[in-house]
């Protein structure tokens, strides 16, 4: 290390700090670049722990200068309201998982096991550098978890709770039970086959009875244990669905575990007959792996949209009315309370920007990594990060009504509507399961019939390989892995069925302002009736459209507009109302004006006057009769061209649109639409849908406007695109939570991966149970061999689902 470099973080020390801030460490002298670095090598060095200077392969991060201030924000994690979120209660100790930041190297774990052991209260910690995260176990009379924050910031290092939802802690829950069975299913089924085998293949040489039976009671002491515990998942199950008058694939798995279990006692205390202990410990251990695996496969899938909370910082900074600023917690602000959003840090709740400019990260919502530029009237969700400037926010949902929030809910309401394809495997799987049990009824009839010996072992074989465990599992855990797929790119189902449906969508119809532009209008032409007053009309106009949603809005109060605040000041608007597909009215100093289409605006006995204004799509009337009128254009999004090039070769095209024919044609000249409607009201769009599907089209709908929600609730699939008014993202079927039409042919590549997929587990789960089954039935398959075909089919099924992860 440089003699003028920070012997804690290898910053370069200034020349005026030289000799300003040192330690000593190791025998020697050492400067520090500040005093945050300073305080953390004091601590470290009077805690014993100057070894971690000589274990350590890359320097600390630089410490904050500021660490005293910030140990004191440390204690809003105290709240007991807070904790029980994050905190788990473990006997009379508390335990945390915590999000660690600063490690660069193994040595940080290290030094952060041995500074936190030395603690008094706090009995376990354990560091997982990979992952950065470190199990905290303590005493809550003993110690508070802020200071065991605060003894982590000493040494320089930033720990903070690790947020899992309520579905990541059920997984834990249950994976925690599942290793407990499967690992003493898979350590018992090592055992038993080390004796059965040694026995089958007389490696042991010729032994006496005594010790055969011997070894046959071992075997039995060992396979009990799988039996009873391992094996118990598969008898609740079994339970569950005979309490409800019905079956599953459990029911025939608890007959052949508890069969062949009982068989074995039987021949093992009367010392005569053949016994599987060693199938029924691998048919338990490997029914126990496939579905394990396919656990793992829906925790992986679900991660990606259930782990979204653990974006959201607890806590907030909370402007109060005389201007101070508090820190509380995230959750326990209200709508329109007031926030202070800092550069570099993560927005706490949904709001509207006041006041700030700043680009802001939202990939964790959309899936888009350039950053977004938010300034007043800007829309912010909770758990994107303000990337530079700061800004001041007011409230518009309370963090239980987020939006990270909403996405986990719509994600789970939407596995709850099933695609026929799973309705209809899942019916088969329950009378292939009758059917199964029907077929083992009458094989071991015919076999005692005949009076063979195997007639018991031959019905085991049955119930063991045709059970339709790969069936079941065939659509769900395709549909899980592809909603985490879509997920993770910033598009957001809300119905499973709907990848179903858009695999067979010919047609696809789409709204022009908002979906094929960028919906960032420009007024490029005004023209003013005579004897109007330029600026009051203008000012007119930009009162009226602060109150609208539309897109077209944007273009009187942005850049090239007015100032939105000033005209609200001097024209206070009442009485508004909005026309979907028409315009807006709103009374201004007792007058009413209306604003939008000509169709709408302009009576009918001055809808000739708009004749002076050729190019002109929003007029400005009063009482009918123009008062104004604007040309306000604007322009295709990047993406536009290179989507519907994509989308052109499996479907046909059509834009409806409310903006004028004219300027639909101009927009569309050069894209591959095949039909182009203007000047279309939402009934009329709505009419038009209904004719492409009484025609036997399958129509998808994407649009964004509130005039859009008619005939989005109408098509075969919607879609609301981009930055959707509410109203559209209610009646639409998927949300795109980014800004880029590509994701369109993404979700429907993926729908038609889906279908394969789907199509190829159902074919390999139910072509196999077809063609082991005369094996099964003439008695040419033993049980052991009827227990690795049928897990191995499941194996099979969880992982080409697994694939559509990686595609």
């Amino acid at each position: 290390m440089a003699m003028h470099d920070c012997y804690h973080c290898g910053l370069p020390v200034a020349s005026s700090d030289e000799g300003k801030f040192t330690t000593v460490i190791l025998g020697q002298q050492r400067d520090m670049c500040c005093p945050g670095c300073q305080a953390v090598a004091e601590a470290i060095v009077s805690n014993g722990l100057e070894d971690y200077y000589q274990f350590r392969t890359e320097p600390a991060q630089k410490s904050d200068d500021s660490i005293l201030e910030t140990l004191d924000k440390l204690k809003v994690y105290d709240d007991p309201s807070l904790q029980e979120e994050f905190v788990f209660e473990e006997g009379q100790h508390k335990q945390i998982q915590l999000t660690l930041e600063g490690i660069t190297c193994a040595a940080c774990g290290w030094l952060i096991e041995k500074q936190l052991s030395k603690v008094d209260g706090i009995k376990q910690v354990a560091v997982n550098v990979q992952e950065r995260r470190a199990l905290v176990t303590w005493l809550p009379h003993d110690i508070k978890l802020s200071q065991i924050l605060s003894t982590l910031k000493r040494i320089g290092y930033v720990g903070s709770p690790f947020h899992p939802d309520e579905h990541e802690a059920s997984y834990k829950r249950e994976q925690k039970t599942f290793l407990k069975k499967l690992g003493l299913a898979g350590i018992m089924t090592m055992q038993v086959m080390m004796l059965m085998t040694g026995l089958y293949f007389d490696w042991f040489g010729a032994i006496e009875l005594e010790t055969r039976q011997y070894f046959y009671w071992v075997a039995l002491t060992l396979t009990t244990p799988v039996v009873l515990y391992s094996g118990s998942i598969f008898y609740v199950g079994a339970a569950k669905a005979l309490s409800a008058r019905t079956v599953n694939m459990d029911v025939p798995v608890t007959l052949a575990i508890f069969g062949t279990f009982f068989a074995g006692i039987r021949s093992t205390v009367l010392e005569q007959g053949e016994v599987y202990f060693e199938s029924i410990c691998m048919f338990i251990f490997l029914l126990l792996l496939s579905r394990f695996l396919e656990h793992r496969s829906r925790h992986r899938a679900a991660q990606i949209s259930a782990n979204m909370m653990q974006y959201v910082p607890v806590s907030a900074t909370k402007l109060l009315q005389d201007g101070s600023m508090t820190e509380c917690l995230a959750k326990q602000l209200k709508v329109d309370d007031v926030v202070l959003v800092k550069p570099g840090e993560t927005i706490p709740i949904d709001g509207i920007v006041i006041e700030g400019n700043a680009a802001v990260d939202e990939s964790m919502l959309t899936g888009e990594f350039n950053p977004v530029r938010k300034s007043n009237n800007s829309t912010v969700y909770g758990g994107t990060v303000c990337q530079d400037g700061s800004l001041t926010i007011t409230v518009t949902q309370t963090l239980k009504n987020a939006l990270v929030n909403q996405i986990v809910r719509l994600q789970a309401s939407a596995m709850a509507s099933k695609p026929k394809a799973a309705q209809i495997a899942d019916n088969f799987s329950r009378y292939f399961v009758t059917a199964v049990l029907l077929i083992s009824a009458l094989t071991y009839s015919f076999w005692a019939y005949q009076g063979s010996d195997e007639a018991f072992w031959i019905t085991i074989s049955v119930l063991v390989a045709t059970c339709p465990c790969a069936l079941g599992l065939a659509t769900p855990s395709a549909l899980t892995c592809a909603m985490a797929k879509l997920n993770r790119q910033g598009i957001l189902l809300k119905r499973a069925d709907a990848l179903e449906q858009i695999t067979d969508i010919d047609t696809i119809a789409l709204d022009k302002t908002g979906t094929l532009t960028q919906g960032k209008f420009t007024i490029t032409n005004a023209w003013y009736a005579d004897g109007v007053d330029s600026d009051k009309a203008l000012s007119i106009a930009c009162a009226l459209e602060s109150r609208s949603e539309h897109p077209i809005a944007k273009a009187f109060n942005g850049d090239n507009g007015c100032d939105q605040r000033a005209k609200n000041e001097l024209h206070k608007v009442t009485n508004f109302s909005v026309t979907p597909g028409g315009g807006i009215s709103g009374e201004i100093n007792d007058t009413m004006f209306s604003m939008g289409s000509a169709a709408f605006s302009v009576s009918d006995i001055y809808i000739t006057s708009i004749e002076q204004y050729p190019t002109a799509n929003v007029f400005l009337t009063v009482e009918g009769r123009i008062m104004a009128a604007f040309e306000v254009r604007d322009s295709l999004r990047v993406d536009t061209k290179e989507t519907l090039n994509l989308l052109k070769t499996n479907h046909e095209l059509a834009v409806l649109s409310g903006d004028t024919q004219q300027n639909v044609d101009v927009l569309t000249k050069t894209l591959p639409i095949s039909t182009a409607i203007g000047g279309l009201t939402p009934e009329q769009k709505y009419q038009a849908v209904k004719t492409l599907q009484q025609t036997g089209a399958k129509v998808m709908m994407m649009g964004d406007g509130i005039n859009d929600a008619p005939v989005l609730a109408s098509a075969d699939v919607a879609i609301a695109v981009g930055n959707a008014t509410d109203v559209a993202k209610t009646a639409a079927d998927v949300i795109l939570l980014g800004d880029q039409l590509l994701s369109v042919p993404e979700l429907i590549q993926t729908a038609h991966q889906v279908k394969q997929k789907i199509r190829q587990n159902i074919g390999w789960s139910v072509g196999y149970n077809v063609l082991i089954l005369p094996f099964a039935v003439s008695g040419l398959l033993s049980p052991w061999m009827a227990v690795v075909g049928m897990s191995l089919s499941s194996i099979i099924v969880v992982t080409n689902s697994t694939r559509l992860l990686s595609k």
